[in-house]
């Protein structure tokens, strides 16, 4: 259960890991399994967990007064989940995240990420490169939904991203881009003629 982490750990640090510092790490982290639709955080609930994907994908979201939903992040293996500024601060979850496939994770409590950044000089690596990565992708995210058509977000999206496509259902991609299924489908349809 622990060998992705530990390979993800290693290619993000470019560090090796003693016996010792993967006993902590092991001790850190603890698995959970979630099933299809099951939520990992619900909106108003506290993020206690960041939430290592080894298996499975997630979707994070909100939903507004109208009972539409808003989807921020998606993640598959080898991605982390949490609704951060809820982990860091300790205020009250502002998303829901669901598994969207049954899933396997790794979680880890502040205090314990915190530890390990101290003992375990590769996760402190880890996170400072997740810290900075993650930083230029809502950037650029941001960036993207003010700035590109609907097309140009969607393209974006196929070639950095073709997994999502793939795992994640059309109206999930379709509110991930800010479009109704309907334009999607348009562009889909446009984009298959070219």
């Amino acid at each position: 259960m622990y060998d992705i982490f530990l390979q993800y750990v290693a290619d993000y640090s470019g560090l090796t890991l003693t016996e010792h510092e993967i006993r902590l790490i092991a001790d850190a982290f603890k698995p959970k399994k979630l099933r299809k639709r099951q939520y990992l955080l619900q909106e108003g609930d506290p993020c206690k967990y960041l939430s290592f994907i080894n298996k499975g994908a997630l979707r994070q979201f909100t939903v507004d007064d109208k009972g539409n939903e808003h989807i921020v992040r998606f993640g598959i293996e080898r991605w982390w989940m949490a609704d951060y500024e809820a982990f860091i601060s300790g205020t009250p979850s502002s998303y829901h995240i669901e598994a969207v496939e049954d899933s396997e994770l790794l979680q880890v409590t502040k205090p314990g990420i915190n530890a390990l950044k101290i003992s375990v000089p590769a996760i402190n690596f880890m996170v400072d490169k997740m810290n900075q990565r993650s930083y230029i992708t809502h950037q650029q995210r941001i960036h993207s939904a003010i700035s590109n058509t609907a097309e140009d977000r969607y393209t974006h999206l196929m070639e950095t991203y073709p997994a999502f496509l793939q795992r994640f259902p059309q109206n999930m991609i379709a509110s991930y881009l800010g479009i109704s299924p309907e334009t999607l489908s348009r562009i889909r349809k446009q984009l298959a003629g070219k």
